[in-house]
């Protein structure tokens, strides 16, 4: 596991954006964290990462975005109202994951039982600190990244 602490927003989306150069394409991943933890920055910071030039916004009501970039997909899921097979199944989270494009997915918790084998888990928790995260990244300790 990979321990990293962010006092900012931007360190957190420098600190994604370093994932997102780093991870190869098609990858899953994995965001637990609380209301306002930072999913959507994480978010924001990985697909900069992939070159992705886009507007990041939160799925919450679309469920899933979908930002690209030449051959370059990424999808981005918000699971916070999924409570079931049904829903999920209704997302295209399947059709998603059979495409081969790189998955981020929001509120994960909801889904943890059906997530891939071999997707990257990440936990953001708020500090005391308003702007302060602790971010721990499991399932690809083979990905050598520096604090930013």
């Amino acid at each position: 596991m990979l321990e990293f602490k962010t006092e900012s927003v931007g360190m957190t989306e420098s600190l994604a954006y370093m994932l997102g150069q780093k991870l190869p394409y098609g990858t899953v991943i994995a965001l637990f964290g609380d209301l306002g933890a930072g999913k959507t920055s994480f978010t924001r910071g990985f697909a900069a990462g992939m070159n992705i030039n886009a507007d990041v916004s939160s799925p919450t009501f679309a469920l899933v975005n979908e930002y690209r970039t030449g051959n370059k997909t990424l999808c981005h899921f918000d699971m916070y109202r999924v409570n079931n097979f049904e829903d999920l199944y209704s997302t295209g989270f399947y059709d998603y994951l059979d495409s081969g494009c790189s998955v981020i997915i929001e509120w994960s918790e909801n889904i943890e039982n059906v997530l891939p084998d071999d997707c990257i888990k990440i936990k953001i928790d708020k500090c005391d600190n308003d702007n302060e995260r602790i971010i721990k990244i499991i399932g690809c300790d083979n990905i050598e990244i520096t604090q930013p």
